[in-house]
């Protein structure tokens, strides 16, 4: 199954159209979702999936976006979701996006006229290797593009759109949601599962094509605070208990050459300091802890208490607390136990034409989160690259193949319930 060329111009448009509004999500926002653009796109798809004629599209008092395509097979199919969520990174500007196609790629570097300072090089980018002849979309070079994750939406809504003008492809009843807040950490926060009335489902979230992910870190966060003892500082000596300095102490004690975010790779875990402050009296630590077993997370950790202890036999005065908080744990300890969703997505990927790649994710997705809440929910690749850089760019022909994946994988779990 090919889809048209029709189908791919309608889904570029729509890529472009949503990459162009401002959804950048903010860590210390007070309201929900964090930013008003969400809200602006999501309300746009709301309009755009009531147009396609989905007679029960629902903006949530959250922000998240659901709807129904029904089953158009009389026999029990289990309810399939697919989702994508709408913010863009905070961590690089979403203003005034201009979307640039770079028709027939032959290779070499692409250079992004809006800042000629940004560019693609292919030692940087071994996937272009495989993109010859495709058409890449990158941003001008002064923002990010927003692939991460407009291109999952524009997906699912070309697929969505597919689907119910083409009758004759069998699929169970399908449902789906597009939610907010993903890039701070909080994008299932108001997600109701029963509500959402998926028995499984796919974030349509991933990098490379083919890509089909089953695992995610174990995520904790620790924080830690230091108390010291300020004393005027002339008059000191045997007195004062330099919070700072001790904080430096730690720090030093931990590992040099590995464990950290910048020494570590595949299925390595680190200890990531991402936040310090302080004074003499107080210095607070702030953590990312992550691994792909609770075990790893758990010995990471012990490391730290131990590190702790030993400074205060150095340091008798030296009070301290160590808080550690649930962030997520790794999915693949849920889908192990659903083994045909990850089976039917790998059969899917091989139908569209691509090589699967059974892959990890070094971080957390909502599906990570949505797995522990009852839904085990797997990724599927989107075809996007350098996700929350200036240099983000994603193939029209990888895409494709994305969406080619999704109507395959909905049809496939119709096959697969006549047996």
């Amino acid at each position: 199954m090919k889809i048209s060329t029709l189908a791919i111009e309608e889904m570029v448009e729509r890529f472009c159209r949503y990459v162009r509004i401002d959804t950048r999500s903010a860590e210390d926002s007070d309201t929900y979702p964090s930013t008003p653009g969400q809200l602006d796109l999501c309300r746009l798809l709301q309009q755009e999936l009531t147009a396609l004629g989905l007679a029960d599209v629902e903006l949530t008092e959250h922000g998240y976006v659901f709807a129904t395509i029904p089953a158009n097979i009389d026999r029990s199919v289990p309810v399939i979701g697919l989702i994508a969520h709408v913010d863009t990174s905070p961590e690089v500007t979403g203003t005034n996006v201009q979307p640039v196609i770079h028709r027939q790629y032959q290779g070499g570097e692409i250079t992004l006229p809006g800042d000629r300072t940004q560019v693609i090089r292919p030692g940087e980018n071994t996937a272009l290797a495989d993109c010859l002849g495709h058409d890449i979309i990158t941003s001008d070079g002064t923002t990010l593009l927003g692939a991460d994750n407009k291109a999952g939406v524009a997906e699912i809504m070309t697929a969505v759109a597919y689907l119910l003008s083409h009758p004759e492809i069998s699929h169970g009843p399908i449902r789906v949601a597009f939610t907010v807040d993903e890039e701070v950490g909080t994008g299932t926060k108001y997600f109701d599962v029963e509500h959402f009335g998926a028995r499984y489902a796919y974030t349509i979230d991933g990098g490379t094509a083919g890509e089909i992910e089953d695992e995610t870190f174990c995520a904790d966060s620790v924080t830690i605070s230091l108390k010291g003892i300020n004393m005027h500082p002339g008059y000191a000596r045997g007195k004062m208990l330099n919070s700072q300095r001790i904080a430096a102490e730690f720090i030093d004690f931990l590992p040099k050459d590995t464990m950290s975010p910048e020494t570590t790779s595949g299925r390595e875990g680190y200890v990531h300091l991402h936040a310090i402050a302080g004074t003499v009296e107080e210095t607070v630590l702030k953590f990312l802890i992550r691994d792909f077993t609770v075990e790893g997370l758990s010995d990471k950790e012990e490391m730290m208490r131990i590190i702790l202890a030993a400074l205060k036999v150095k340091h008798p005065r030296l009070e301290y607390t160590f808080d550690i908080e649930e962030s997520y744990r790794n999915m693949k300890y849920v889908l192990d136990e659903h083994p045909q969703v990850t089976a039917y997505a790998v059969k899917a990927i091989e139908r569209a034409g691509l090589s699967p790649r059974q892959g990890l994710i070094r971080g957390g997705t909502d599906g990570a989160r949505l797995a522990y809440m009852g839904l085990p929910t797997p990724n599927i690749f989107t075809g996007g690259h350098n996700f929350h850089s200036k240099t983000e760019w994603i193939s029209i022909q990888d895409m494709t193949r994305s969406v080619e994946t999704i109507i395959h994988l909905v049809s496939i779990w119709s096959e697969e319930s006549e047996r």
